[in-house]
């Protein structure tokens, strides 16, 4: 005889979240701003609801019944399982909404697998994060950083914002900068670095003038500032090419620190000294121009102070 099961409990049943939201008006503690809220539920229940973290303040599950709230803080109830929080030691999560997520990734770490890497890379954690939440959420990879390079990286969650960054992605992208650190006293201020890349058969990407043997790569770059033999960089890409940046630096004379597959001598910072700063885009939703940025690593810092 089949035994019943409660409608809702089958094997791999989904139930959406059921997250009541407000504002807080005035300064106050969280268990009074929620029993005022929830007056159809015992203190009790609502003690449960902060123990199993149900309750966020600010996006950010709280357990603590007397947290202080100030107002324009924004309180969160998740009435049918906990709050999910990304947390992962070398990628910070910078936004998320509906349609996309930013994340600023640590340097060696790959952004998504290879034929030899499947787990631990910057998609995989996102997958496993998202999954806790929803499993019918999808990840869409919208571009890639190196491995050894680290800043901020932009996923879509569904096909269609995905298909619209992909399909549009010079229209959709404004600006990206990113700082470097390369060998050597970079003489000029600013200026642009033009080539066509190819690569050889060893994945090895390198420079010609020829446009049919390779795709147009253009990097705007200034300096920054020079000190002890090493040079800041910021570095502006009118192209998104493979390894762009590293090879207009070997190019220009001056590899980046710890690049040695490009050129590099040294490895001062045990890291290739190369970040992605600046992301300005067109949301491939709501059309609303989305800026983020990140500081300059420290470590870059102190190898020009």
């Amino acid at each position: 005889m089949m035994q019943k099961v409660k409608p809702g409990t089958e094997r791999n049943a989904w139930k959406p979240d059921s997250i009541l939201s407000w504002t807080a008006n005035e300064e106050s503690i969280l268990m009074a701003s929620l029993e005022a809220k929830l007056t159809d539920h015992k203190r009790s229940s609502i003690k449960t609801l902060l123990k199993y973290k149900q309750v966020a303040v600010n996006d950010m599950p709280i357990s603590q019944f007397d947290t202080p709230i100030a107002a324009g803080d924004v309180i969160s109830v998740n009435f049918t399982r906990p709050f999910v929080v990304f947390k992962h030691p070398r990628i910070k999560l910078v936004y998320e909404d509906r349609d996309i997520i930013v994340v600023n990734k640590g340097s060696g770490i790959l952004s998504v697998a290879t034929d030899k890497v499947r787990e631990g890379t910057a998609y995989s954690a996102l997958k496993d994060y998202l999954k806790a939440k929803d499993p019918r959420i999808k990840l869409f990879v919208v571009h890639r950083l190196d491995r050894d390079t680290s800043g901020l990286m932009l996923f879509a969650k569904n096909i269609e914002s995905k298909e619209a960054l992909q399909h549009n992605w010079n229209n959709m992208v404004i600006n990206r900068k990113y700082v470097a650190v390369v060998e050597g006293k970079v003489e000029q201020e600013s200026g642009v670095q033009k080539s066509y890349l190819a690569e050889t058969s060893q994945f090895e990407v390198y420079s010609t003038q020829n446009p049919e043997e390779g795709q147009l790569a253009i990097t705007r770059y200034k300096r920054l500032k020079t000190h002890n033999g090493y040079s800041l960089m910021e570095l502006e890409l009118d192209t998104g090419r493979k390894n762009q940046i590293r090879v207009h630096m070997k190019d220009l004379g001056h590899p980046i620190a710890g690049d040695r597959k490009y050129g590099a001598t040294k490895s001062p910072i045990h890291r290739l000294a190369l970040h992605a700063r600046t992301l300005h885009f067109v949301h491939p939703v709501t059309k609303k121009e989305m800026m983020f940025e990140t500081p300059i690593p420290l470590k870059f810092l102190h190898l020009v102070r």
